[in-house]
């Protein structure tokens, strides 16, 4: 049981040959992909639930201008958990499934860069309400949420280079 705990865990570098030890370069990126994207949806989604902080993010969106009044409170309240049910499925994901994540992960980055900027070309002065409520929208925040997508794409596309693994063999005795 605990060996096949192990596995799951960490399929990049265990073998089920006990002489070898197995390193997958797409393996682990794949990896690196999903906790780095599941902490930061984790993340952002932890920090906006609260009443005050789902206020204050309610009036982030408000300043976009972009979306109706009447319709604020509810994606201010349900969006966060939107964010922390994707990154927990990124962490748990089951194997064949990831891609379907990656894509929702993709969409939703995908469109919060262009709401930020269309906000920021017609010139608002909004906060990005990613990581905190203050953090104007400049074309740093939108470099730096274009930079989260890369690891989200690559999920989404990381099934068939899976699919072919070229596996390096190091022999125990080498480590």
């Amino acid at each position: 049981m605990i060996p096949r705990i192990l596995q799951w865990l960490f399929p990049c570098f265990l073998s089920p040959k006990q002489d070898n030890v197995c390193i997958h370069i797409p393996c682990i990126l794949h990896w690196l992909s999903r906790l780095v994207l599941a902490g930061i949806f984790i993340y952002t989604g932890y920090i906006k639930i609260g009443w005050l902080n789902t206020l204050q993010f309610a009036a982030v969106l408000q300043g976009y201008k972009l979306f109706p009044d009447n319709y604020l409170w509810d994606i201010a309240k349900y969006y966060p958990w939107l964010e922390i049910a994707l990154g927990l499925l990124l962490l748990v994901g089951f194997k064949w499934k990831i891609r379907y994540v990656a894509g929702a992960a993709t969409a939703l980055l995908l469109s919060f860069i262009i709401i930020l900027s269309i906000t920021y070309a017609r010139g608002i002065p909004a906060n990005c309400g990613c990581f905190s409520f203050n953090d104007r929208i400049s074309p740093a925040t939108i470099a730096r949420d274009s930079l989260i997508l890369i690891p989200a794409i690559y999920l989404l596309i990381a099934g068939p280079l899976l699919g072919r693994r070229k596996k390096i063999e190091i022999p125990r005795s080498e480590i």
